[in-house]
């Protein structure tokens, strides 16, 4: 199938997934996800009406922005190095995984440098799991007291990203928990956080369900890697 008749496919399903929770479409982001794709398939993409385009890794992000449509915003949503945080400001219009203060402090005066203010989220390991980077729940209260003294990173909300399982149902209680963190640091904090990042290819109707605003999709629209 061709990327038109995957997105196709794919919106149809957020439509039913939103009914299905009352919320409205609109609501919802689709950020594709190029990893591991050339640029031929993100101008695909930008052809079907793409019009931004999520990577994990900012070295292959960087030899292909170049050689894609000039329209097109980018996302970083995979690991990023503090030593790449000046590299990353200048390819990406938004961060999905600042996980820690530190971090967020770098990323802050890289910005600061090129008189640049980027939306991120702060990604949470819900999960507890060793393998997964992310700050642990109880820690996100004491970077946003800290994120209260930056003024070139605007955090905008949370991500996470669940343990793999067969039954797609098993990330329900991880995004719910993603949620229900927000609320709580909404009411903690002055952080409005209306962005929640979660959901993939395999739960992303599952995510729409619990909150999500945007989904993370790369092989159900891409295909194979």
């Amino acid at each position: 199938m061709s990327f038109m008749e995957n997105l196709e496919n794919v919106r149809q399903r957020m439509v039913v997934a939103c009914e299905r929770c009352g919320r409205s479409v609109d609501s919802v982001n689709l950020l594709p996800v190029g990893k591991k794709h050339g640029p031929e398939a993100i101008r695909e993409a930008a052809e079907a009406g793409v019009t931004v385009i999520g990577e994990n890794r900012i070295q292959e992000a960087r030899q292909k922005i170049g050689m894609c449509p000039s329209s097109l915003d980018w996302h970083l949503i995979g690991h990023l190095q503090s030593n790449k945080a000046r590299l990353a400001v200048g390819l990406f219009s938004m961060i999905h995984s600042i996980d820690s203060l530190r971090l967020l402090e770098i990323v802050d005066d890289a910005c600061k440098n090129i008189g640049k203010v980027i939306p991120v989220c702060l990604q949470v390991n819900v999960s507890g799991e060793a393998s997964k980077s992310g700050l642990k729940p109880e820690d996100v209260l004491a970077v946003l007291e800290g994120a209260g003294s930056l003024f070139n990173v605007d955090v905008v909300g949370l991500m996470t990203i669940p343990p793999f399982t067969e039954d797609v149902e098993d990330a329900r209680p991880h995004f719910v928990a993603l949620r229900e963190l927000r609320d709580e640091l909404r009411d903690a904090t002055g952080f409005d956080l209306p962005e929640l990042s979660m959901g993939m290819s395999r739960d992303f109707e599952v995510a729409i369900e619990e909150g999500a605003t945007w989904i993370r999709l790369g092989s159900i629209l891409f295909g194979k890697r």
